[in-house]
């Protein structure tokens, strides 16, 4: 009498039974690398969009550049992507701070409107309640979720 070879239906339910529980456990992880990666381009893009605003102010305070606004710092975010004129060149070529806006990773409306997304704070606006006004002295995310490290977003 021949042997039959093959895989029991028990054998294959016992198989997938154990595939089923080994990616139960794995999701949570790759989710929380997901997470952990749009952090990062969150603390990527503040870093870029504030240190622009930093240089930005400071040709301002060289004389670099005539400022529209009284504290120095850029009247929007769309400013530092378009450019201003350098008074110290002889052309007067344009001064850049960034090619663009980047946009926040946690706020839908950045894929369309990345300027839009960020909540912006103004230079004689309290750091406790962040409001708009006639310059941009900060950035900070628009979104009501918390980070991994327990901090809400917006207080990053």
């Amino acid at each position: 009498m021949k042997q039959q070879r093959g895989v029991t239906l028990l054998e294959l339910m016992v198989a997938v039974a154990i595939l089923g529980i080994l990616a139960t456990m794995a999701i949570p992880s790759f989710q929380q690398a997901y997470q952990r990666n749009r952090e990062n381009e969150l603390r990527q893009a503040l870093r870029e969009i504030r240190t622009a605003i930093d240089a930005y102010k400071k040709a301002s305070d060289e004389g670099r550049i005539t400022h529209a606004t009284e504290s120095g710092y850029p009247p929007s975010l769309g400013e530092l992507v378009r450019g201003v004129e350098d008074q110290s060149s002889a052309d007067h070529r344009k001064l850049y701070f960034l090619r663009r806006v980047p946009p926040d990773p946690f706020n839908p409306q950045a894929k369309t409107d990345p300027e839009a997304a960020w909540g912006k704070r103004a230079y004689s606006s309290p750091p406790d309640a962040p409001q708009e006004g006639a310059d941009v002295f900060d950035v900070y995310s628009n979104t009501d979720g918390t980070g991994l490290n327990g901090v809400p977003y917006r207080k990053w």
